[in-house]
């Protein structure tokens, strides 16, 4: 898949109190806009092919030799654990969930955020990077977050100090992207207002505490940066866990926007350094 890789480069350039920092650039790739839509539109039916199907996308990127299953207690299926191996220690976790309810096909909840991560791995795997990013489709969010509070119990203390952040994608593509921002680190917030700014892509908040919870909470009570992003209005709650929880209801134009908008982010992450202000507004162009 990696002929269906379009290179971009953008330069990040800010000011803090009028004073101009180096400009900064940042290069990556994006996967066609069909591919990803047909990923999303295999949504296996049973959790236990959706396993399989994370495994058979990671391989096809040129993960399978860093990626590992890691059997969780009580659950029936494992995380499935990707890692692209940095110049340093320094983590960025990427997560989302693959698991889905009894009704419905799972597209929008969640093979839309699950089938999206070996391609930001696909992304991101073509230059030397700073971080090592660990891609994580976890098991057992649907029975109570099972999957990722395993995952957080069993990273040692190092692992825990060496991670920046933690995103998490759930539930995309019923709208444009959205925020929980009640939930989310702030630094983490601004710098994906400033990669959708210069992106001009929309982005939203919309706060999902009264509707219940993912993974990204899961990483709360060891203080890593977190947020989730996701596509829930009030229009489309109804979706969730119901019969029509299936591809029709996905609309295209905004899932890949949102895929966009995370494959920029991610590398900007990877390079922005800790004297930038997260949102310090960058100015960019495409190079194919």
């Amino acid at each position: 898949m990696f002929s269906r890789l379009r290179t971009l480069i953008f330069i990040f350039c800010c000011g803090v109190l009028g004073t101009s920092l180096n400009a900064q650039q940042i290069t990556f790739s994006l996967v066609d806009k069909a591919v990803i839509i047909d990923r999303v539109r295999e949504s296996p039916p049973k959790n236990q092919d959706r396993e399989q199907k994370i495994k058979d996308l990671f391989a096809s990127v040129g993960c399978a030799a860093s990626t590992v299953e890691q059997p969780v207690k009580h659950a029936k299926t494992p995380n499935v654990i990707c890692r692209l191996q940095g110049e340093t220690n320094e983590e960025i976790i990427v997560g989302a969930h693959y698991d889905k309810v009894s009704a419905g096909t799972g597209t929008i909840d969640n093979w839309s955020g699950a089938s999206l991560l070996a391609s930001l791995y696909a992304g991101l795997a073509g230059q030397k990077r700073h971080h090592t990013f660990v891609f994580v489709a976890f098991t057992g969010e649907e029975e109570g977050l099972i999957g990722s509070e395993f995952f957080v119990k069993h990273m040692s203390k190092e692992e825990v100090a060496n991670t920046r952040a933690m995103i998490n994608m759930d539930t995309l593509g019923l709208s444009y992207t959205r925020i929980w921002a009640h939930r989310a680190d702030k630094n983490l917030v601004q710098a994906m207002l400033a990669v959708a700014g210069s992106l001009k892509i929309p982005v939203g908040e919309m706060n999902v505490e009264q509707v219940g919870s993912t993974d990204s909470e899961s990483f709360a009570a060891r203080h890593i940066p977190r947020m989730t992003i996701h596509s829930l209005t009030q229009e489309k709650l109804s979706v969730l866990h119901s019969p029509e929880d299936k591809f029709k209801e996905l609309r295209p134009d905004d899932y890949y926007d949102t895929y966009r908008l995370m494959e920029t982010c991610l590398a900007y992450l990877d390079v922005k350094p800790a004297s930038m202000p997260a949102g310090s507004p960058p100015a960019g162009h495409p190079k194919n």
